[in-house]
């Protein structure tokens, strides 16, 4: 495949993903708060996540079986069916059966991005990963963006049944680059016994240097999400209306994550994986800054719209500089497996973060949730890039690493 088509599929694949994505983390913690339910209420809905952390146990079945169109085709048209169906269940009526309809659409995306991240780390050569995941980012950013921003807005306007539909139609539009999609014989993955597949993620989990590699990409990521995970909140709680909120996340959310993103794969591009890091890491616990401004009550209004711009943009590079370097540690031959499991570790630090910033935001308020948030990112980036500069015994971390 050509390059240009290799970055439109892998872009609308990813967008797939974080449109339903953005619509659970984000328009729906609003719509639930705006209902009254407590932070720590809303946090427990990342149980609907489950399947983002457990879809390692079957990464090896997706990645050794069949060609990835072979998944991702049906599976795409799954998603935009689930989102039709959705339309016909009322919002505040049976809570239960929503809420398995929303666990089945993660257990789909889940599996979609097993197949996609196995195709990415197969079709990306280690030079052009930074700008790989710059697509990536940039896709799922869109795509959460759409779901968080555009669709709470549309909810505003035509309904939860006429929302969900939007989205059906989008989805049904990223299933039309996968028509395309022709893969060699060659980018075929291996088939091992059946009997190896489910055991195989035990395998890669026990990769030396996996362990560690694992606890310091989760500390990267735990400080900035236990703050943003509750801003949609904050800012309802702040006097803001869901129209506003749909306007900051979708108007500089698009545009300044779109921007992070791209940033984001140039830098992993044209700088090293260690400059690329730090320099992201810090400018993402920057970010939440005027959030902790706003929370104390200084220029609360331009403080958000300037937290809605850089958290986007920041968070969008730091998130290519982490996912770039989780694709280096990724063994070619097991792609799929491995970046899932260090994607399942992501999503796991995330709802731990995501609860605890519930429990500390109930108990103690914003000031001092954002406040422990930005103390805990900056330690995690110091963390990560000082532990790496000691070595790795990843190979595809150690070739790449490259300490000043």
């Amino acid at each position: 495949m050509s390059r240009t088509r290799i970055l439109v599929l892998l872009a609308a694949l990813y967008l797939a993903q974080g449109l339903p994505y953005g619509f659970f983390t984000q328009a729906l913690p609003v719509l639930m708060r705006e209902a009254g339910y407590s932070l720590t209420v809303i946090s427990a809905t990342s149980l609907l996540f489950l399947p983002w952390a457990l879809k390692f146990l079957w990464a090896p079945w997706v990645d050794h079986r069949g060609r990835r169109r072979d998944w991702l085709l049906p599976l795409q048209v799954a998603g935009a069916v689930l989102a039709v169906v959705l339309a016909g269940l009322p919002l505040a009526d049976s809570l239960v059966v929503l809420f398995a309809a929303l666990l089945l659409f993660n257990v789909i995306a889940a599996t979609q991005d097993i197949a996609t991240d196995g195709l990415a780390v197969r079709l990306l050569s280690p030079p052009m990963r930074g700008l790989g995941n710059g697509i990536q980012v940039g896709g799922y950013r869109l795509g959460m963006v759409l779901g968080g921003g555009l669709l709470l807005w549309l909810y505003t306007r035509i309904g939860w049944s006429g929302m969900l539909m939007v989205m059906a139609a989008l989805l049904a539009l990223t299933v039309l680059p996968v028509l395309t999609l022709r893969e060699p014989a060659s980018e075929q993955p291996p088939s091992p016994p059946a009997s190896r597949l489910w055991a195989g993620w035990w395998a890669r989990l026990q990769r030396p240097g996996m362990g560690s590699f694992i606890g310091l990409i989760g500390l990267y990521k735990f400080g900035d999400t236990m703050a943003s995970a509750h801003i949609g909140p904050m800012m309802l709680d702040l006097g803001l209306d869901t129209g506003q909120i749909a306007l900051i996340k979708g108007t500089l959310g698009a545009s300044a994550g779109l921007a992070g993103a791209a940033l984001g794969g140039w830098l992993a591009f044209r700088w090293q994986r260690r400059t690329t890091l730090l320099a992201c890491g810090l400018l993402q616990t920057a970010s939440l800054l005027p959030y902790l401004l706003a929370a104390s009550g200084m220029a609360t209004l331009p403080m958000l719209w300037l937290g809605a711009t850089v958290e986007h943009l920041f968070g969008g590079m730091a998130t290519v500089a982490l996912f770039t370097l989780m694709m280096d540690a990724a063994d070619p031959d097991h792609a799929g497996t491995d970046y899932t499991l260090l994607a399942c570790i992501i999503v796991v630090v995330m709802g731990m973060a995501a609860f605890t910033g519930g429990v500390v935001g109930d108990s103690l308020g914003y000031v001092p949730l954002l406040g422990l948030a930005i103390g805990l990112s900056a330690t995690g980036c110091l963390l990560l890039v000082s532990r790496l500069d000691r070595g790795s015994a990843l190979p595809g971390v150690a070739a790449i690493w490259r300490p000043r």
